[in-house]
């Protein structure tokens, strides 16, 4: 899962980024071979994930979702009789991401960028755009910042951070506390969670949300995700005894949660992840048939109810076709669904993507639920935040992530199986 909130101060950001940004328009003028930019037969859009670095993996699997968008489309004869050519940046780090930005709207003259899988690289990739007068769309990225910031043309197609926790309640208001036989307030519910921005932006928003639907015995948990033993935090996990527990981890710490959760004989009635490493193929590779009856919020993976998401047997298709497997998670689909809906503005907008003329067009489209291949819809907020974008939860089965709630959106019920072999 996308994760983490800035990783740079903002003013550190805009004292070298003001810098930069002088040091980049020379370079056109010096070099003279500037991009063209979009024309009347090419629409040519900035593409910038991380597909080197500590987030390749699903920086990798970001871009490869955003590709086959762009392929399909431009076998349909593209965007209002334009080709669209994406042009690619490697943005491994924040300092990348800035850098990158700024080539494709100075050297490239880029007027709308895609991105980035990361919150981090996307804050620092989306204000160059937004601070050059162009147009920055988000595509899996779920930190609050990327549009609360409140510039006019920072858009994000995918649900936020906000939109887990509030799927985690959801789930346990309207399902498991009947299965464990327990009102809501009576719950005990302890939130696991590694201990930097990225976890500990999700513990603070599911503390709100928590106490929304009347979780008063809710906590966090926090543990270091470089630790090589997390016996301690396993074992205050069981003098807790908690009913439920969710988890914000990385792939290594989840993994090794699972492990010691089982050495331990940790007994739980539910355990939900947080995306991150429980979403990850990895996670049953390393742990096999433990992880079965763990449950996990994240973006749909491909097993979901396909009336509920038109186009994913095209998109799988594609996807095998291309790659020769199946998704590594659900953020190809996630970004193959946001760049879709980008393109079908980009067609409202009759192929311009003048920053005003697309943020015109963004703000009067409007889709209902069940829309996209993720099962979104689409109505931008006074943010730009796409609010008709949608988490789910899914659970472990013989491998697979299967979608298990909404019901809607459901392949099959929830199974209240103790995780962990347990």
């Amino acid at each position: 899962m996308s994760n983490a909130t800035s990783g740079i101060g903002r003013r550190r950001f805009l004292q070298w980024a003001g810098a930069g940004l002088v040091t980049a328009a020379a370079v056109p003028m010096l070099s003279g071979c500037a991009g063209p930019g979009t024309d009347e037969s090419t629409l040519r859009l900035g593409a910038m994930f991380p597909v080197t670095g500590p987030n390749a993996l699903l920086g990798e699997e970001s871009w490869r979702g955003v590709r086959i968008a762009a392929d399909l489309r431009n076998r349909q004869g593209g965007i209002a009789g334009k080709e669209i050519e994406l042009i690619f940046a490697d943005i491994p780090d924040v300092a990348a991401a800035a850098s990158e930005a700024r080539r494709l709207v100075f050297n490239q003259n880029t007027k709308l960028g895609l991105g980035a899988y990361s919150s981090s690289l996307g804050l620092a990739a989306s204000e160059v755009f937004a601070r050059t007068g162009n147009a920055y769309v988000e595509l899996g990225a779920v930190s609050e910042a990327i549009t609360a910031r409140g510039y006019d043309n920072v858009f994000r197609m995918n649900p936020t951070a906000r939109d887990m926790t509030i799927r985690h309640m959801d789930f346990i208001e309207n399902y498991l506390a009947d299965q464990l036989g327990k009102p809501v307030s009576e719950l005990n519910v302890v939130m696991l969670h590694e201990d930097s921005s990225y976890g500990q932006s999700i513990i603070d928003l599911a503390a709100e949300e928590a106490q929304a639907i009347g979780l008063t015995n809710f906590r966090g948990e926090a543990y270091s995700a470089t630790s090589t033993d997390l016996s301690s935090t396993v074992l205050r996990l069981r003098q807790m005894s908690p009913d439920i527990v969710l988890a914000v981890s990385y792939a290594a710490d989840a993994v090794l949660l699972a492990r010691q959760i089982r050495d331990n004989n940790v007994k739980l009635g539910a355990f939900i992840g947080t995306g991150g490493g429980h979403s990850l193929r990895s996670f049953y590779d390393s742990v096999g048939s433990l992880t079965d009856g763990v449950y996990d919020v994240d973006f749909a993976q491909i097993h979901i109810n396909p009336d509920y998401t038109p186009g994913i047997d095209e998109f799988v298709e594609s996807y095998h076709e291309r790659f020769g497997s199946d998704p590594a998670s659900g953020h190809s689909m996630a970004n193959y669904s946001g760049a879709n809906l980008v393109f079908d503005i980009l067609e409202r907008a009759g192929g311009n993507d003048d920053p005003d003329t697309f943020r015109a067009a963004a703000q009067s489209m409007s889709l209902p639920p069940a829309s996209t291949t993720a099962g979104w819809g689409y109505q931008l907020d006074e943010n730009n935040q796409n609010t008709r974008g949608e988490m789910y939860v899914m659970q472990w089965n013989d491998g697979n992530l299967e979608t298990v709630w909404p019901p809607e959106a459901a392949v099959r019920e929830p199974q209240m199986i103790t995780p962990f072999g347990l």
